[in-house]
C-alpha cells in the first residue's frame, strides 16, 4: 500500500498534504478552544469585584501589592498588566488563573486525601507515602532532616542499581555489556561506559543514576556527526 500511495499523482498528494494541514489545524482550533472555554470557567469561579472589594483596604477601588494576600504577591507584577503599580477589577478578571494560592509538592497529600474517589486506592497510596518517611526518619524523631535525605537518596539509588543489574546482567558476571543493555543505559551507553572497557559495572551506574539530569547529555544521532 505503501508504494502505491508513493506513485499518485501530484495533484492527489497536494490533496491528501492540504486535508493533513485542514486536520492539524482542526485541531490546534479544537485545542484552543478546550484552553479558552477552561480559561472562562476559572473566571466564573473567580469574584474579582468581590475579592477586590475584600482585600481593597484604603478603598480606592485598586489593589496595591501591600494590599493583596501574601501568598499571592509573587504574581502582582503579572497581574499589573499595564504597570501602573496597581490591580484594577478588570486586571483581576483577566489573571483570574494567577490569583490561586501557589500548591507546594508536599499539597500532594492533601490534594490525594481530598480528590480521592477511591477511598481503598488513597489509603493504599497513603501507607506507601508513609512508609517511605518511615524509613527516611532513621533517627525515629518524627523530622526528616538533610542527612537523612541524603542517606535515603543514597538507599533508593542502589535498590534501583540492584534491580536494573538483576533485570539486565543476564550472564551474572557482574557488568552489563552492551548486549544486554536496555532503554535509557543502552542508549546512554557510552556515557556510562567512563573506563571505556564495553561494559556497564555496578560503579559506573550508581555513578550515572547519582548524576542530575542536567548533566546527563542526550545521545548524538548520526546526523549531528
Amino acid at each position: 500500500m505503501h508504494r502505491l500511495f508513493a506513485l499518485a499523482l501530484p495533484a492527489a498528494l497536494l490533496l491528501l498534504a492540504g486535508q493533513g494541514l485542514a486536520q492539524k489545524k482542526e485541531k490546534r482550533d479544537s485545542r484552543a478552544d478546550r484552553r479558552e472555554t477552561r480559561k472562562e470557567k476559572r473566571q466564573l469561579m473567580f469574584d474579582a469585584k468581590a475579592f477586590l472589594e475584600e482585600h481593597d483596604t484604603n478603598k480606592d477601588g485598586f489593589l496595591s501589592k501591600d494590599e493583596l494576600p501574601g501568598w499571592l504577591r509573587y504574581n502582582f507584577e503579572r497581574l499589573d498588566t499595564n504597570k501602573d503599580g496597581k490591580i484594577s477589577v478588570q486586571e483581576l478578571e483577566k489573571g483570574a488563573a494567577h490569583v490561586q494560592q501557589r500548591r507546594r509538592p508536599s499539597d500532594v497529600v492533601s490534594v490525594l486525601v481530598e480528590m480521592s474517589d477511591c477511598d481503598e486506592c488513597c489509603a493504599e497510596e497513603l501507607q506507601r507515602l508513609y512508609e517511605t518517611l518511615r524509613k527516611l526518619d532513621a533517627n525515629r524523631d518524627g523530622k526528616i532532616d538533610a542527612d537523612e535525605i541524603k542517606v535515603g537518596r543514597a538507599m533508593v539509588i542502589k535498590e534501583r542499581v540492584d534491580t536494573l543489574f538483576k533485570e539486565l546482567d543476564r550472564d551474572k558476571d557482574g557488568k552489563i555489556s552492551k548486549a544486554e543493555a536496555r532503554g535509557q543505559i543502552k542508549a546512554h551507553f557510552d556515557q556510562l561506559d567512563t573506563n571505556k572497557d564495553g561494559f556497564i559495572d555496578r560503579a559506573e551506574l550508581t555513578a550515572g543514576a547519582e548524576a542530575k539530569p542536567a548533566e546527563v547529555v542526550k545521545p548524538r544521532r548520526k546526523s549531528d556527526k
